[in-house]
């Protein structure tokens, strides 16, 4: 039997097997189709594969950007004692209004697609991790070293990469592996609800929400199970992996 590529097709269309012709609706899990197939002929495990890489690029664009930008406004906002103001009335901005009604908003106004979700999701995203950056800084910035390099006549930029960056590098390490995940989770809440990705876009949220309207029929209900165990695996995987990175970038870890 030729492989089945759903991706790209209607979502109307019936799939039938190309030798018997024979419609492939709900096929169970078995060794022919091992995640089984959806109601209209799909293999699951095709669009499982291709939902995990939708979401797992949305995951790690939103990470990155994240990344890059809440550590440099967090690096400003916690050393630079005179922008401490302006850093906090923006973040009091961004933080009183709600991401999910961002999310909610964006995903109206825009057309859906991947990248109104990645835009969505950075829009605010990196507030968070800019204030943890802040504080971390704010603890360290007025070391002992850190006054010396400023009494020697040291420039901001160089104190900030070589005194501060290094120190912070296992959070901030942490921090993106635990941002991947939650942009994957927030990616399936807007799906799940119905203004995410359009359904011709195999994701996570897409196979969540398919898989839910199935729930009341147990012999359905593997089309749910799937996706989610996929989902929780992703999310613990790299949950290890962030705290594994964090402790091999932490100087403490390597004292003799």
């Amino acid at each position: 039997m030729q492989p089945l590529l759903p991706n790209q097709r209607s979502p109307k269309t019936i799939y039938n097997d190309p030798e018997t012709g024979i419609q492939l609706i709900n096929v169970q899990p078995g060794s022919e189709f091992w995640f089984g197939t959806n109601s209209i002929g799909q293999d699951l495990w095709a669009r499982c594969w291709a939902g995990t890489r939708t979401s797992l690029g949305i995951g790690f664009a939103v990470a990155a950007f994240e990344a890059v930008v809440g550590t440099l406004v967090g690096l400003l906002w916690g050393y630079v004692r005179k922008m401490d103001t302006f850093f906090t009335e923006l973040y009091n901005i961004f933080d009183n209004i709600p991401q999910t009604l961002v999310l909610i908003l964006i995903s109206y106004i825009m057309n859906p697609g991947v990248g109104t979700i990645i835009f969505a999701l950075c829009l605010t995203g990196w507030i968070d991790m800019a204030r943890f950056i802040r504080n971390m800084v704010v603890i360290i910035r007025d070391r002992d070293y850190n006054l010396a390099s400023r009494c020697l006549g040291t420039t901001t930029p160089r104190i900030i990469t070589k005194n501060l960056l290094p120190y912070l590098v296992s959070v901030i390490t942490l921090r993106i592996a635990l941002a991947v995940p939650s942009a994957i989770g927030n990616e399936v809440f807007v799906t799940y609800i119905g203004i995410g990705l359009p359904t011709d876009i195999p994701s996570l949220g897409n196979l969540v929400q398919a898989g839910r309207l199935l729930m009341s029929q147990p012999s359905l209900r593997y089309q749910l199970l799937f996706p989610v165990l996929i989902l929780a695996t992703i999310t613990i995987s790299l949950y290890i992996v962030g705290n594994a990175f964090a402790d091999a970038a932490d100087p403490k870890n390597h004292l003799n």
